[in-house]
């Protein structure tokens, strides 16, 4: 069963076909469908669909990823992400890659934090083959011994060159600091430890939890018609277990309080993550604190801290600031960086601004400007099949609602100053930022350290 629910628009097709590389084909600013499409087995997903292109485009995403990893056992998902295309049913790696090669298709896997998804695109004329390699892909994996020893090795290569990147060391103490021994603190990547303990039986079973029809959204764009879908996500889908037996991730509690920690590095500049709790995807305040933080330090050039540190002070050449709803944890999160004997002064600048805005609000201008960029800006989201299909399985993630491609453009120009203000005072703390300098920045001192 299907039904059309809402329209979308786009302003272009791109795809990329294996071999075939980047093909863009432009089309007339249209309106496009978004159908909801049930298979027979009461499998569901939302459907674009644009025959212009002989192409289509398939987004899955299953709800928790690394944070499934067995304690003991970090780095799981993210290892068995990396060899669910290296080999299925009768094909060994070699033969299975070989396939997709010759049908011009092309198959990944992700692993994230709440998440682990597939990625798929195939010819229409040959859907029929590549679509049984999808199929294999995720009922039948190999995990044999070659590839896991060579997805081993890439782990280890990413681990040791995380363990040397500014950027990687901060953001692991940031989010330790902020979410003490919760998940989400655990390295989606493993230990040089966790990985050389993983087996082709761990990978099995992690398999068998993971990958089940009660937790997935589907996206589909391209060149297939709702009843033609309808019976191919029974074929592709249809074989995962009905249900899954994951873990239950209670929600992490941010801490409250002011941290400063100096992690010493020979730098000649220091990099800063700073921040704290922020405020939930569902929560009615999200889209007017969207909006504040595109003013405060997500608008790029346009925004109030790139104007105040980067164009009036030449401390830094980015400062910007994000709101970072994770599916069990809301945060607050921004970054800087500096030279050493700068970084005092930029947070002194970051926190002044982050302190005014909570206390003033922002200016009719400054909100007017905010709406004009973000609401003209959307359309941009849309300008791909890719773009298309991320959009819609990010949405469904999300609970938005199929017609929030509808909704959402209004709920930004509802935004008023009195909005940002409540919500400025509600999220914006200076005073109780959690605050990760890596460097060697002048004029800091971390807690505990000696004067």
């Amino acid at each position: 069963m299907f039904k059309q629910i809402t329209k979308i628009l786009t302003l272009a097709a791109t795809i990329t076909v294996g071999a075939l590389g980047l093909i863009s084909v432009p089309s007339a600013y249209a309106a496009t469908e978004i159908q909801e499409v049930t298979s027979p087995g009461g499998i569901t997903a939302w459907l674009v669909e644009e025959h212009s292109l002989p192409f289509i485009v398939i987004e899955a995403a299953w709800e928790n990823g690394t944070l499934q990893d067995p304690e003991a056992k970090t780095g799981l998902t993210y290892m068995m992400a990396g060899l669910m295309n290296e080999g299925a049913g009768d094909l060994d790696s070699q033969a299975y890659q070989g396939e997709l090669e010759r049908l011009a298709a092309n198959l990944s896997f992700r692993a994230s934090r709440d998440r682990l998804s597939l990625s798929f695109k195939t010819l229409t004329e040959n859907r029929k083959e590549a679509v049984e390699l999808l199929r294999l892909a995720l009922t039948k994996p190999r995990f044999d011994e070659g590839p896991i020893e060579q997805i081993r090795g890439q782990l280890k290569v990413a681990i040791l060159r995380d363990a040397e990147s500014p950027d990687k060391i901060a953001a692991e103490a940031w989010y330790n600091a902020a979410l003490a021994d919760h998940p989400y603190t655990r390295p989606s990547k493993g230990t040089l430890e966790s990985i050389a303990t993983l087996g082709r039986d761990d990978l099995i079973a992690h398999h068998q939890r993971l990958f089940a029809k009660d937790n997935i959204k589907i996206s589909v764009v391209g060149d297939i018609e709702p009843e033609v879908l309808s019976d191919l996500l029974d074929e592709v889908f249809g074989g995962l277990p009905d249900t899954t037996s994951l873990e239950e991730v209670a929600l992490a509690e941010v801490n409250p309080e002011a941290q400063l920690q100096i992690i010493e590095r020979n730098m000649p500049q220091s990099v800063v993550l700073f921040g704290h709790a922020g405020i939930a995807r569902e929560d009615d305040d999200f889209i007017p604190a969207y909006v504040m933080n595109y003013i405060l330090g997500g608008g790029g050039f346009s925004s109030r801290l790139m104007t105040e540190v980067r164009e009036k002070r030449g401390l830094a050449y980015s400062v910007a600031t994000y709101l970072y709803p994770l599916r069990h944890a809301a945060l607050f999160i921004g970054q800087v960086a500096t030279e050493n004997q700068r970084v005092s002064e930029s947070l002194n600048v970051i926190r002044a601004e982050i302190a005014k805005l909570a206390a003033e609000g922002v200016t009719e201008k400054e909100l007017a400007d905010a709406k004009t960029y973000l609401t003209g800006s959307y359309p941009l989201r849309f300008d791909t099949n890719d773009k298309i299909a991320g959009q819609l399985i990010a949405i469904q993630e999300a609970d938005l609602g199929i017609d929030y491609i509808t909704r959402r453009n209004g709920l930004i120009e509802a935004v008023t100053q009195d909005d940002i203000k409540r919500v400025a005072k509600r999220l914006l703390g200076s005073e109780n930022l959690i605050v990760t300098v890596v460097g060697q920045p002048e004029g800091l001192l971390a807690e505990g350290s000696a004067p």
